[in-house]
């Protein structure tokens, strides 16, 4: 099982990637850099809340880990 630490970590690392992806496609989207960074951060912070609890959800569940 992972540590909250970890988990939280994990959705960082993975929200600064999804940030990067979405304002391109926001920029893409819209020609607008500015909305499409809003876009973005707004992406990410619901995001890394829901990444978060997605995460603590599957590690209280045991189904599909191999032990030993």
């Amino acid at each position: 099982m992972d540590t909250r630490q970890r988990s939280v970590l994990k959705a960082v690392i993975w929200n600064v990637i999804g940030l990067a992806t979405m304002a391109v496609v926001g920029l893409v989207a819209t020609g607008s850099l500015a909305l499409g960074g809003k876009m973005a951060v707004i992406n990410a912070a619901l995001g890394l809340s829901m990444y978060v609890v997605y995460e603590r959800i599957w590690a209280g569940i045991g189904w599909g880990r191999a032990h030993g």
